[in-house]
């Protein structure tokens, strides 16, 4: 990426404060993350407490449901203060009460039920253990759990939209200096900016070799060996290092710079080493032992992925035939000289060709002068059904049938066409390793907005990621997502 450089001074004397006086300005930051911890669990113990409330009320006094027996309420209170221990532990067990910047509300509900799973059924096992003529109600403790997901979610989503907004009012915000240039600093920046209610606030660059004033919209406050005073000038909070070519020594040496101020150092390699490498501690013998790469998908996993596969396009067909008779009729109707499905031949597992089935979107003869081309926004070639079909990705569809015969799978790297990736074999790095796994309908790419006329050096990236760091309930969040953003992405075209 070509960037303008504006020559600088050669030496700049930057003021350094003391260490206590940085210390001091830093608190507030720590202050903010004690009150988001408390209003975490000021929302869940309220939470867990209405919820047993709620569920006693329809079970015993809304007259919605027969019983035999009148449970009185201080029967429970057992189960409650259960509850209020046993919840948040299991909740903090899976990680949600840390100070987090980006809220995925999937992975958040994910944590809710499992934490609430765990704790309804220790909270009754427990109960029945200290109180022998414990004695509770089915139906209840359904409600109780059920209720409990529902509230804890819906408190969590008031504490955090309402830190967004804050956040967007310049309260909470964490003060950035990023460290390096290139791409990567680029795309660290673009994410600071759009995206606010992270509660970054980007002050300026440090770059290896002195020269501009000014990169990417932000002052260059000077060199890496400045960055120690910068932190203490400028009151700090986070340090990106976002420089491929800073050595070993050199981010241990900024580390050094800051010594004890209480700011943190994140580092971004640069974009296929951040976005591929899933790395993971652990040790060997009592020796620490850092991961950098680990097949996900292989063994049992393997088994997994094909059984969500194979229910979810068996169902898929069954109950979506009537649309998509519905869409072929249309096809038909709409442009009656072509075929109703195009099928067409795309690179699969391990760098093999199939057939991938699609509604045909375009006219008959859109590729008979130009050859092989990306689709463009507002493509001529289109038909006025295919605009639609392609907007919303319901020309997909007919996909599952390749994923239920087993040339594809729901979710993975997209396929595409043997020309082209012949092409992006020989420029873009490690490219063909996303054919280690079999083509999908929909991806990790394409669920964070790689569809289209993108960078398919992005898409590659987050396509390994996704083979080396699977999951089922990834697989499962994809899916999700996919449903969310089908209607409103604005790369489907």
């Amino acid at each position: 990426m070509a960037v303008e450089r504006t020559a600088r001074p050669a030496t700049t004397e930057f003021p350094a404060s003391g260490p206590a006086e940085s210390i001091a300005a830093q608190r507030p930051r720590q202050v903010a993350n004690v009150y988001l911890v408390a209003a975490l669990l000021v929302s869940d113990f309220a939470a867990g407490t209405t919820a047993i409330l709620s569920a006693y009320y329809l079970r015993f006094l809304s007259g919605l449901f027969l019983f035999e027996q009148f449970h009185p309420l201080t029967g429970y209170l057992g189960i409650i203060l259960l509850q209020m221990v046993v919840l948040p532990l299991t909740l903090a067990s899976n990680r949600l009460y840390r100070p987090i910047r980006s809220v995925s509300w999937l992975d958040q509900a994910y944590g809710i039920f499992t934490s609430a799973s765990v704790a309804t059924a220790l909270a009754v096992v427990v109960g029945g253990f200290l109180w022998p003529d414990f004695n509770t109600s089915r139906l209840m403790i359904g409600f109780f759990w059920a209720l409990t997901i529902v509230f804890t979610f819906g408190g969590r989503a008031v504490v955090y939209t309402t830190l967004g907004l804050l956040r967007l009012r310049g309260i909470g915000v964490s003060r950035v200096l990023v460290v390096g240039e290139g791409e990567t600093a680029n795309l660290v920046l673009q994410k600071i900016r759009h995206l606010p209610s992270l509660g970054y606030s980007a002050v300026g660059i440090v770059v290896e070799e002195p020269g501009p004033v000014e990169l990417y919209g932000l002052p260059v406050l000077g060199a890496v060996e400045d960055v120690g005073s910068l932190v203490r000038q400028h009151q700090i909070d986070d340090v990106l290092i976002v420089s491929p070519t800073l050595s070993h020594r050199e981010v241990l040496d900024i580390a050094g710079q800051i010594g004890a101020e209480r700011v943190n150092i994140r580092v971004f390699p640069d974009l296929f080493q951040i976005m591929t490498t899933g790395v993971t501690t652990g040790e060997l013998a009592g020796l620490p032992l850092v991961t950098v790469k680990d097949v996900a998908l292989r063994g049992f996993n393997l088994v997994l992925k094909r059984w969500l596969d194979v229910t979810i396009s068996a169902a898929g067909l069954v109950l979506l035939s009537p649309l998509l008779l519905g869409i072929a009729l249309l096809v038909k109707l709409t442009s009656p000289k072509g075929p109703v499905f195009l099928i067409q031949e795309r690179v699969g597992l391990d760098g093999k060709p199939f057939p991938m089935i699609k509604f045909r979107s375009m006219r008959p003869d859109a590729e008979r002068w130009s050859g092989p081309v990306w689709t463009t926004a507002e493509d001529p070639r289109r038909t006025r059904l295919g605009a639609f079909l392609r907007r919303t990705s319901l020309d997909e569809l007919p996909q599952l049938i390749n994923v239920l015969v087993g040339d594809m799978s729901l979710v993975g790297p997209r396929p595409e066409r043997p020309f082209f990736v012949e092409q992006f074999r020989q420029t873009v790095p490690r490219y063909f390793e996303r054919h280690r796994e079999k083509a999908g309908m929909t991806g990790w790419a394409q669920v964070n907005g790689l569809r289209g006329n993108t960078s398919i050096e992005e898409r590659t990236a987050y396509d390994l990621w996704y083979v080396e760091n699977w999951t089922l309930w990834l697989d499962i969040k994809i899916l999700l997502k996919t449903t969310l953003v089908a209607f409103r992405d604005r790369n489907a075209y």
